[in-house]
């Protein structure tokens, strides 16, 4: 019973893992979950590259997306279900929230950042300076140079204020942009007073544009949700819901946020409607195959997995993986994600031959589009989940079929070993590149090592897990009891050795997250160990480093 509940537990923690392993942990991206556009930008540093935007998870999202695993906003608590903030900036007063939109392909409307047609008739050097100051922060901001940028809207707002006047709509426009390069920096405060400054002005023009004040008042919300001002947010959504109406197409966004507000403040069955509400009007629209549908199915799917309706949670999770498929085909991250969320959900109902046979499908997938030259703990992640499903469904078999239990278990301790072996290349190659930025610039350092340390922390701990995993099949599958004794010896001194090496560097160190997790995998060995005949000397090297280990965190708390 012990050993089923370690392998069931085991699995239960790499299915939350594995199947946030591109969006929470590495992070799955933000601008992909919120039908966001990604470019294919890989790390600058030598030696392969970790991730590439092109498979949902670019290397210099770690910082800006997921906050963070886990993958999902920096937000806590409940709000990392509700990923989709706004990663469009619309820099331009007189454009529409456009999130729900895919038809745009070319040019400036693919990042949502039109151009500005201020329509003025009056000419001057004012009004040529504020064309120039906002054509050319537009295009350093899509250019990513934020800090030009600000200068040149700021220098903006200067010029609208002295040569229109300070309530003219020149004046709300260039609140607008910088506002929304203010919320691209995370700089809420400065992002916040700016669109109170822009809703004041539209409201009080000769002619009042209401539809311009709801999408100023939406863009408000989303500053104040990333604040965690519920109670504004909540207000500003439901303002601009009012205005639009609860079934016009660009009120799914608001929907879709306020249910995001209600269901932190707890009201969950509120907050499931409006999501269902926001889903509804995007099928109404001819969007119910698109991948922003996709993302909020997928959110109403961890609501129903949350509360234990995992019939309902299994049935939207298929529907999703339909629309990537079908969209996407097998060949993208994408796809494998709504296909690795499918499998946590099968694992939970007791469909074990059917989430390995999708995870299967994913290692395969996978396979096609990662290159020699990319990290491979992704695959090596999904082939440990294989691994665990076997132990199990060998488990399952032992009493009815020993033949197929023992084929199962050669093929589990097949796919653990490659997967360690692949964890194992991932981490030396992770520890030479993490030299060479070490030697190179402190501000090489400060911008890429927190992202080496993510992927390295991962991995490492993928590592420990497939050790403690392998000793489950060494136990279960030894011919007599010194062999699985030898087997669960074996593990356990490779799981020191490894963790001994990947940690005697000053310059990549594990995290006590980490640490933590391997004090577990130590005791549990000792467990396994304890109930059995085996050396003095084994007992006694585990007994120490687990004195280390705990010494260590100790220190550390």
């Amino acid at each position: 019973m012990y050993l089923r509940q370690v392998t069931g537990g085991l699995l239960r923690r790499r299915l939350q893992l594995g199947c946030r392993s591109l969006q929470t942990v590495v992070a799955s991206s933000t601008n992909s979950l919120a039908g966001g556009t990604t470019t294919n930008t890989t790390l600058p540093i030598a030696g392969k590259t970790i991730f590439s935007n092109q498979y949902g998870s670019g290397g210099h999202t770690w910082s800006e997306q997921h906050g963070d695993v886990f993958p999902w906003i920096f937000l806590c608590g409940p709000a990392v279900l509700f990923l989709g903030i706004n990663a469009c900036p619309v820099l331009a007063e007189d454009v529409s929230i456009e999130l729900n939109s895919e038809n745009d392909t070319t040019g400036a409307n693919v990042t949502g950042l039109p151009k500005i047609e201020d329509g003025s008739v009056v000419s001057n050097l004012h009004t040529s300076k504020w064309r120039s100051f906002t054509d050319k922060g537009r295009e350093l901001f899509l250019q990513g140079k934020l800090e030009d940028s600000e200068q040149l809207f700021l220098a903006a707002l200067k010029e609208a204020k002295e040569g229109f006047g300070e309530r003219d709509l020149h004046v709300a426009s260039a609140c607008n942009n910088l506002a929304e390069l203010y919320r691209s920096k995370k700089t809420f405060d400065k992002a916040e007073l700016l669109y109170l400054e822009q809703i004041s002005i539209l409201e009080t023009a000769v002619v009042p544009d209401a539809i311009r004040v709801g999408t100023a008042l939406h863009n408000l919300g989303e500053v104040y949700l990333m604040q965690e001002k519920l109670e504004e947010a909540r207000a500003s959504f439901e303002i601009r819901r009012g205005i639009l109406g609860k079934n016009h197409i660009d009120c799914a966004d608001t929907i879709y946020y306020l249910g995001t507000v209600l269901y932190i403040q707890g009201e969950e069955g509120e907050s499931e409607d409006l999501i269902k509400d926001s889903i509804r009007i995007l099928q109404e629209s001819g969007q119910g195959e698109s991948t922003i549908c996709a993302t909020r199915l997928q959110h109403l799917s961890q609501i129903y997995n949350k509360s234990n309706r995992l019939a309902e949670a299994e049935t939207l999770r298929r529907k999703i993986l339909h629309i990537m498929e079908s969209s996407k085909g097998w060949n993208c991250m994408e796809t494998v994600i709504a296909a690795q969320r499918l499998a946590q959900t099968l694992h939970s109902v007791g469909s074990l031959r059917e989430e390995k046979e999708l995870l299967i499908r994913c290692v395969d997938s996978q396979k096609t589009f990662l290159s020699a030259d990319d990290f491979q703990w992704q695959v090596a992640m999904n082939m440990m989940d294989i691994g665990l499903v076997e132990i199990l469904i060998s488990t399952e078999l032992r009493e009815t079929n020993i033949s197929k239990a023992i084929a199962e278990l050669d093929s589990a301790k097949d796919h653990l070993g490659n997967a360690m072996r692949m964890f194992r290349k991932d981490l030396d190659e992770l520890m030479r590149q993490n030299w060479r930025m070490y030697i190179n610039s402190r501000e090489t350092r400060k911008e890429l090592q927190p992202q080496l340390l993510k992927v390295f922390n991962v991995v490492l701990k993928s590592l420990l897990q497939s050790f403690l995993a392998l000793a489950m099949v060494d136990i279960n599958k030894g011919s007599t009891e010194q062999d699985g004794v030898l087997g669960v010896e074996d593990c356990a001194h490779q799981s020191i050795s490894a963790f001994k090496k990947y940690s005697s560097k000053r310059w990549l160190t594990p995290s006590s997250e980490v640490k933590a997790y391997y004090l577990k995998c130590l005791k549990h060995f000792l467990k396994l160990l304890k109930s059995r005949t085996t050396t003095k000397a084994t007992l006694q090297e585990l007994e120490d480093e687990v004195r280390r280990i705990e010494g260590e965190l100790l220190t550390t708390n």
